[in-house]
């Protein structure tokens, strides 16, 4: 079992930034990718960043040119820094690492709320 554990949401004017930080307790490089999810009220859960491997980075295109996925391998830990963060950006953003074998493990959620 991986338990993954989110810090970092807040509440944030528009235009503000915030990092979103995941603690990850097992090497990144043995994992087959990383990514960080978001999910609105009412709403299914979407991607937001995703890095497939130790150069890739995929982006939703609502977020490219706003945030950025990365990660430091020394700490095992998986990072999302969110700049100029808008209204629609506010949800519940959920850490994701997936397996070799294609198991899929998420954290518990941190809520990201941008006021207008």
């Amino acid at each position: 079992q991986v338990q993954l554990v989110e810090s970092g949401g807040g509440l944030v004017q528009t235009g503000g930034s915030l990092r979103l930080s995941c603690a990850v307790p097992v090497g990144i490089l043995s994992l087959d990718s990383v990514g960080w999810y978001r999910q609105a009220p009412g709403k299914k859960r979407e991607l937001v960043a995703t890095m497939p491997s130790i150069d890739g980075r995929n982006y939703a295109d609502s977020v490219k040119g706003r945030f950025t996925i990365s990660t430091v391998h020394a700490k095992n830990t998986l990072y999302l820094q969110m700049n100029s963060l808008k209204p629609e950006d506010t949800a519940v953003y959920f850490c994701n690492v997936r397996t070799y074998t294609q198991i899929d493990y998420w954290g518990q959620g941190t809520q990201v709320t941008v006021a207008s």
